[in-house]
């Protein structure tokens, strides 16, 4: 089937890549322009991964239903005389026209909020100023609609408060005047990740060219593979238009699917050039897999290779060289764009475990995920074999660069086309020594690596990373310094009791160990609401103590460090899952490949051990601050390895290895099912493989480190790490610990129960 698809797709190549461009300019135009005025990066989110579960409670228990609840913007000012008649009045005037706006629900100006009876300070006012006296918010509330503010009456407050902005900041240029809030907040980020978008796909796409062009040694050739890049990334980012309507798409969910589909649709073009200029020559100047006999029963044995131009020149009884290209890409599809299929699905599966977590987050990326991945076979299984029939001669004659003087000859050492004696079974050769000796050693140092793991502390640290581009960074850190009260708290203690039980609790809990002060109760909404401090990356800790002994009217323990608590026991509870799920898939899909049980549990295990190397790193790097000055960060703000990062991490990096995997088992099965032993079809397997993977594993891990540079945390974790995870499967694991370990096993490496031989025989993934 596969065979007939690519060769009516190179027969109607035409209308195939006309579907594809009306195809892709409507994902283009609905991602830019959007369907109701809204492009995708105007209805993206910046919410953190969250949970339905105590911490949510306790807040929609406080704040109301959400047709009540309101989104501020403030105006922050300090240092400053908060007794200067100017900057009254400006404040003033400020408020004044602001409260005569339609849909805003108050302006609080802590200047105008009178004193207790007593003369005492008002608690009231005392979010709203700084702690050492000489600064001042003023907050103006929002009603929303669905929870958010209608575009013309966010932008008018921004406006009017940045206009009394520019008026105080004339009255002292020493003055910081700032206007921040929520939704600014979350334009800011959107802002971000668009730009570490474009970064990472300038730097991605560049140096992606640049390694084809030395596989290549063509333009041509090259840009096969990156235009389905192209294509995939476009129909991803319509894809995500689509999905902002079902549910919340937030700003890391684009830059994460965007980032594997680049990687892999140049993975799998990569694999498709490769096999068809690799069958193509077979059929007109030599042997190869799939070349049609020649007279004496050999692919073209009789045959020279072809020099430039020369296939022209082809008799006609020799088949002409459209039947020959149609034969070429057909064979393809069948061999290459198998294994892409195969390795495609097997990635989907991999995303598809994330689907029994409960954060929308999470399931979004998945869903998202797996789109792309389809998209990207799609690329390979359609688009690159039509471009291929477009293309034909001219991808297996000689390309530009070879030309050159010096540089031909150096570039042939590079070719995707491996010679049948190289580098990759010598080193074959020589792991086949000694082999058990060399998968100990291999896993010893993947072992080394992960070690870091032992030390690890998995938190939510979404709302901790706000870059420095941000045009918020500044307001959020004035704010985190110097108006402690005005921020999102960290822990809450919400009860329904009387206020002397609120009480004693908060007394209670103000011993436990990280808590710095806890706030006397107030009432919130028909609840007592009392505010905890905590010592810096103390709030998982805290929250977890005042759970374990809670007292006996109905209480909750709410804010930023509970719902992180209640994120991580949900993916704590779904991982187990998670897990079953992808090893029985991934086990199934590589038995109905290979027909063998021990091939999969090899590749499990392997798998394993290497993600352990990639969360090592994430530690090291991260957690200990090793890499803050390479990837410019501040290590003091993270306070352990993100959970989402970590579950990605491993999701995507063992998606990525299968994805090798399979590019190296296809090749290794493909030799043995003609007969050779099992350990000559591992050597000839690696060296018609070799240069492949390590050339997919080059570009993907350019691919990883473009957007490792960008600004937002949570990406420059997950390209920092599934970078590592990459080069270290495509080197040590993929070239060494797996010719090793095969080796080892080579006597019961193809064996399966007898009655799993009828199961393969009707399933299994064979033409």
């Amino acid at each position: 089937m596969l065979r007939k698809l690519g060769v009516s797709v190179a027969r109607h190549r035409l209308i195939a890549l006309l579907c594809w461009a009306v195809a892709l300019a409507a994902c283009l135009a609905t991602a830019l322009l959007g369907v109701t005025g809204e492009s995708l990066f105007q209805r993206l989110s910046s919410a953190g991964p969250s949970v339905d579960g105590e911490a949510q409670t306790a807040t929609d228990l406080i704040e109301g239903p959400a047709d009540q609840q309101t989104e501020s913007l403030s105006l922050l000012v300090h240092p400053t005389d908060l007794a200067s008649p100017d900057l009254a009045a400006i404040l003033d005037s400020a408020a004044l026209r602001l409260e005569q706006v339609d849909g805003v629900a108050q302006v609080v100006n802590p200047l105008v909020i009178p004193p207790l009876p007593d003369g005492s300070p008002n608690p009231a006012a005392a979010p709203l100023l700084s702690a050492d006296g000489a600064g001042m918010l003023l907050t103006v509330a929002m009603d929303t609609t669905d929870g958010t503010v209608s575009d013309p009456l966010l932008t008018y407050v921004q406006r009017r408060l940045q206009v009394a902005a520019d008026e105080i900041g004339q009255l002292d240029p020493n003055t910081q005047v700032e206007v921040g809030g929520a939704p600014l907040i979350v334009e800011s980020l959107v802002a971000v990740a668009e730009s570490d978008l474009q970064k990472g796909e300038l730097i991605a796409l560049p140096f992606a060219l640049l390694v084809m062009l030395i596989i290549f040694g063509g333009i041509l050739a090259a840009g096969i593979p990156l235009v389905g890049a192209i294509a995939s990334i476009i129909g991803a980012l319509g894809m995500l238009y689509a999905f902002t309507y079902v549910s919340d798409i937030g700003i890391t969910v684009m830059n994460v699917i965007t980032v594997i589909g680049l990687g892999l649709s140049i993975d799998y073009g990569l694999l498709m050039v490769s096999r068809f200029r690799e069958e193509f020559r077979a059929r007109v100047g030599g042997g190869g897999p799939g070349a049609p006999p020649g007279p004496h029963g050999e692919p073209f044995a009789d045959l020279p290779p072809l020099k430039t131009g020369e296939l022209a020149t082809l008799p006609h009884h020799r088949h002409s060289r459209h039947e020959l290209m149609l034969q070429a890409v057909g064979a393809t599809v069948n061999t290459a764009g198998r294994t892409v299929l195969y390795s495609g699905l097997t990635f989907a599966i991999a995303t598809a475990g994330l689907l029994v977590f409960e954060p929308s987050i999470i399931r979004a990326i998945a869903i998202g995920a797996i789109c792309v991945v389809l998209i990207a076979i799609l690329t390979a299984l359609v688009m690159v074999p039509a471009l291929l029939g477009y293309l034909g001669e001219r991808l297996v004659q000689p390309g530009v660069l070879t030309r050159i003087p010096g540089v031909g000859r150096w570039l042939t050492r590079f070719g995707d086309i491996a010679p049948e004696e190289g580098v990759f079974s010598k080193l074959a050769r020589l792991v086949q020594r000694a082999p058990v000796l060399v998968a100990l050693g291999g896993t010893a140092v993947l072992l080394l690596l992960s070690s870091p793991v032992l030390s690890m502390t998995v938190a939510n640290s979404a709302d901790d990373a706000i870059p420095p581009s941000s045009t918020q960074y500044d307001f959020i850190t004035t704010l985190n310094e110097e108006f402690p009260l005005a921020t999102a708290p960290r822990v809450l203690l919400v009860s329904n009791t009387d206020e002397a039980a609120a009480v004693a609790w908060a007394t209670e809990v103000a011993t436990l160990p990280g808590v710095t002060y806890v706030a006397p109760p107030v009432d919130q909404n028909g609840h007592w609401v009392s505010r905890v401090e905590v010592d810096t990356h103390q709030g998982d800790d805290v929250v977890r103590l005042i759970r374990a002994d809670r007292p006996a009217f109905d209480n909750w323990v709410a804010g930023a460090d509970a719902q992180a608590v209640d994120y991580l026991d949900s993916l704590a509870g779904g991982a187990p899952w998670a897990v079953l799920i992808i090893a029985l898939a991934t086990f199934v899909l590589l038995f109905l490949m290979t027909g063998s049980v021990i091939i999969p549990l090899t590749a499990l295990v392997i798998s394993a051990i290497s993600l352990g190397a990639a969360a090592g790193v994430l530690v090291w790097g991260f957690q200990e601050g090793n890499l803050s000055g390479l990837l410019n960060f501040d290590p003091v703000t993270i306070s352990g390895v993100d959970a989402l990062v970590l579950t990605l991490v491993l999701t995507f990096g063992f998606g990525l290895a299968m994805d090798y995997e399979m590019f190296l088992l296809a090749r290794i099965k493909e030799h043995h099912d003609r007969g050779e032993s099992t350990r000559l079809s591992i050597e000839t397997g690696l060296q018609s493989s070799g240069r492949i993977i390590t050339s997919a594993a080059l570009i993907i891990v350019l691919v990883f480190a473009g957007f490792a540079t960008g600004e937002l945390m949570q990406m420059k974790q997950i390209g920092t790490a599934l970078a590592v995870a990459v080069l270290l499967d495509a080197t040590l694991v993929r070239i060494v610990l797996v010719p090793a370990v095969m080796t080892s096993l080579e006597r019961v490496l193809w064996w399966a129960p007898r009655w799993t031989a009828p199961i393969h025989t009707r399933f299994g993934l064979s033409e």
